[in-house]
């Protein structure tokens, strides 16, 4: 109606007459005129796409997975948009139009015969609707506005998925927030797996031992005790930094920075207070990398130790650490409980905090690798400091 009456009101400057409005004819001329505007409104206004897929959903039934989402970027979004707003409202107009003039004719055509003013008034129509055929010609008239109305839906249906379903670039702009969702989750993920778990192996490790020893050994008991609650206090501080991670996400501010190397020495103390003798050989210096390098290098060397902790227990562990002006390479090893040409059988089912520690390295362009051999399962990682970023 808006594009109807702007066309209306220009009609006037293009021709003479004071009852032009009033003539049908130039009713659908304007009703013509308007559908160029309003397809021209649909090009330069992208939120048209997303009224109309409401629309659609809401009257023809069409499933939502075939339509696209938001407003229409590109040009060719813009042009089929253009296009189905078009015949929308060329159909609409239509099943508009005769539903309010055919019912009251249908009305009068099932009442024709049984009334003599309407016969004798000078209605114009044919002698033969003033006999018998008055009211099957009102019933047809009811059944066409019906048809008309059901097939102009069923085609609208049909065209909507092609028309206003998602282009291309839709596709690849929704693969790529899908992309991006999942690439957050398995961050997420990664540090839950590396912060909390490896708290968590500690604090088994030095609970089993204190219950052991409760009775002989009250003294060591009690520093287990003090270890796992400094411990759990750490793992306490890295979960509030991983839910910083999901404040960055939705734009609050950030809780306390991710751990990084320079915490390397509490992280090596409250292993060896879980039990596991660590001999740690660092060189080079660890202060002063790329944030980016220094946290993930920090989440790697703790998920191997979180490993040797869970899969291997109070064995002892060698890490080394190398810093140089080109990359940090990180290497933990620790002997396999009955040592054999393989991991042993409690590592099988696990391999998360492998994949992390893999995900991390190949993110900063780097390679991490695992493996047991000759008795020894031996964690390696190399991580590039040229162009490191988040």
């Amino acid at each position: 109606m808006p594009f109807f009456l702007l066309v209306s009101a220009f009609l006037p400057l293009l021709a003479d007459g004071a009852g032009l409005l009033r003539s049908v004819g130039w009713q659908f001329v304007a009703f013509g005129g308007a559908l160029p505007v309003a397809a021209l409104a649909a090009l330069l206004f992208p939120p048209v796409r997303p009224l109309e897929v409401s629309a659609v959903r809401s009257l023809c039934g069409v499933p939502a997975e075939l339509l696209a989402e938001g407003p229409a970027v590109s040009w060719a979004a813009r042009g089929r948009t253009a296009l189905w707003f078009v015949a929308h409202l060329l159909a609409g107009g239509i099943v508009s139009g005769m539903t309010l003039a055919a019912p009251p004719a249908a009305v009068v055509l099932l009442v024709l015969p049984f009334s003599d003013s309407l016969r004798h008034a000078g209605l114009g129509w044919p002698d033969a609707f003033h006999g018998a055929w008055a009211p099957l010609a009102g019933l047809a008239l009811l059944a066409l506005v019906a048809g008309t109305s059901w097939a102009a839906g069923t085609l609208l249906a049909r065209c909507a998925p092609a028309l206003l379903g998602p282009t291309p670039a839709d596709r690849l702009a929704a693969a790529e927030r899908r992309a991006a969702d999942l690439a957050s989750r398995n961050r997420l993920a990664r540090e839950l797996h590396d912060a909390v778990g490896h708290a968590l192996s500690a604090v088994t490790l030095q609970a089993g031992a204190a219950r052991r020893v409760l009775d002989a050994d009250p003294e060591f008991a009690r520093r287990a005790l003090a270890a796992i609650e400094e411990t759990t206090r750490a793992a306490v501080a890295e979960l509030d930094t991983v839910l910083g991670l999901l404040r960055e996400e939705d734009g609050s501010d950030p809780a306390a920075p991710a751990p990084t190397l320079d915490g390397l020495a509490a992280l090596l103390d409250r292993t060896r207070a879980a039990g596991v003798p660590i001999e740690a050989d660092v060189e080079g210096r660890c202060t002063g990398l790329p944030p980016v390098v220094s946290r993930e290098a920090y989440r790697i060397v703790q998920e191997g130790l979180g490993n040797a902790l869970r899969h291997a227990g109070p064995v002892p562990v060698r890490l080394a650490v190398r810093a140089s002006d080109a990359d940090v390479t990180i290497r933990v090893e620790n002997a396999v409980p009955g040592a054999g040409s393989a991991a042993p059988d409690a590592r099988a089912g696990g391999g998360r905090g492998l994949r992390g520690i893999a995900e991390r390295a190949r993110l900063l362009g780097g390679v991490a690798t695992a493996a047991a051999e000759d008795g020894v399962w031996r964690l390696t990682a190399r991580l590039p400091l040229k162009g490191a970023t988040p």
